[in-house]
């Protein structure tokens, strides 16, 4: 079962590294991390896909992680309401007579061409994973000839509450 863990830690030096040990202690392979700055100054936050066949090592990888000393959130988001996005940079072999037929195929898609050649061209796509994946499936007929994918960032949705009007009843 693939796992959606997100945790915010202190952003000094080594974290990654006892972070991405533990893991790798408790014999999770990362499908996909990512890592950057949050909103707070010293802090930053890993966003970890990993494939689990047993819940309990979920449950106590993430008593694990709160333990650690930089780790300062760890949270399981993956029965949450999340937006889930992932960008790949996919140079496609393009002969000039076949550019116009892939980009018709592919326009569904709404890559942006970041960068063109006499033959290749590069084609920046953001989306969720299954949407990548879906997109290479489809342009590697025509040739990849080099892909590079960041890894899958998440948060968890805001709830949207309607404001509903309080009835009293006037006795």
């Amino acid at each position: 079962m693939r796992r959606v863990i997100t945790v915010t830690v202190l952003n000094q030096s080594g974290v990654l590294n006892r972070v991405t040990g533990l893991l790798m202690k408790r014999q999770f392979n990362i499908e996909s991390i990512t890592v950057g700055h949050t909103e707070q100054p010293n802090s930053s936050k890993m966003t970890f896909v990993v494939n689990v066949e047993d819940e309990n090592k979920i449950e106590q990888l993430i008593k694990q992680l709160s333990k650690q000393i930089d780790v300062l959130k760890v949270n399981d988001i993956t029965d949450k309401s999340i937006v889930i996005r992932e960008l790949a940079l996919v140079k496609v072999i393009s002969p000039p007579n076949l550019r116009l037929e892939m980009n018709s195929i592919i326009e569904p898609f709404r890559p942006q061409i970041i960068d063109t050649a006499k033959n290749v061209v590069t084609y920046q796509v953001v989306g969720h994973p299954e949407k990548i994946d879906a997109f290479i499936e489809l342009i590697r007929p025509y040739g990849i000839k080099e892909l590079t994918r960041t890894g899958a960032t998440a948060a968890v949705r805001e709830i949207q509450k309607a404001d509903v009007p309080q009835l009293s009843i006037l006795k």
